[in-house]
């Protein structure tokens, strides 16, 4: 849904497909959770909008269709799953979180103004951060050729002079360049082979699990930038 241009006209056509017994069931990024966390890289050109409660239930009610039950999940930085059809009764679940949403003022412009003031200080904290290892002759890798990575390098200006490659797993992109900051994509393997003093964590979404993968790494004294919700060393 956060790809579609014409969100009534295609919640319309959901509803006029969709049994009168029917359940549709979408999944979309949680605004709340992106400016709560400062998460500026998951804005990038295929996602047109990004959604709250209020905006999928004002969107859904208005094009014939219920928003029935709601489910915040953690992938992806926050993720909200609605559970909609015609007619029907809002469970708790809605009630309680369209009363949060309220309270939290999302429907208000004084919710999103601090937004871009703490992309600045969290891009000044990064870059100061990789200037500052660079100094002491520290090697640079990164972690993850992903969407949300080639926006925050381009964002805050970090490329070849920073960084001297990037791991990702998918063989699809091993052996490219990440757009922008051309730097050479290689597969997970090669952080024990050229050992790095520390690594980007580009997809910082999946921290736990690539943490967890790269242990060996971690055990010989490697160490993991994590540059979002703030700039923490891992």
């Amino acid at each position: 849904l956060a790809h579609v241009p014409d969100l009534n006209g295609f919640v319309r056509g959901l509803s006029r497909l969709l049994k009168e017994d029917g359940l549709i069931v979408v999944e979309v990024p949680y605004v709340t959770d992106m400016i709560d966390n400062c998460e500026f890289d998951t804005v990038y050109h295929e996602h047109l909008s990004y959604f709250s409660l209020t905006a999928l239930d004002a969107l859904f009610s208005r094009n014939g269709l219920t928003v029935q039950k709601v489910e915040r999940l953690p992938i992806h930085g926050g993720t909200l799953r609605i559970y909609a059809g015609h007619g029907g009764e809002r469970d708790e679940s809605v009630v309680r979180l369209l009363d949060r949403e309220r309270a939290s003022g999302v429907s208000d412009i004084d919710f999103y103004k601090t937004f871009g003031a703490r992309v600045e200080r969290l891009r000044a904290d990064l870059v100061a951060l990789l200037n500052e290892l660079k100094s002491q002759g520290k090697r640079i890798a990164a972690y993850g050729a992903s969407a949300k990575g080639s926006t925050l390098l381009n964002y805050c200006g970090v490329g070849r002079e920073t960084l001297d490659y990037v791991v990702d797993r998918s063989t699809v992109k091993q052996g490219l360049y990440t757009p922008g900051t051309h730097l050479e994509i290689y597969g997970p393997e090669k952080l024990l082979a050229d050992a790095p003093d520390h690594v980007l964590l580009l997809t910082w979404n999946f921290a736990s699990e690539i943490l967890e993968q790269q242990s060996e790494y971690r055990k010989r004294g490697g160490r993991f930038i994590v540059p979002v919700p703030f700039v923490k060393v891992v």
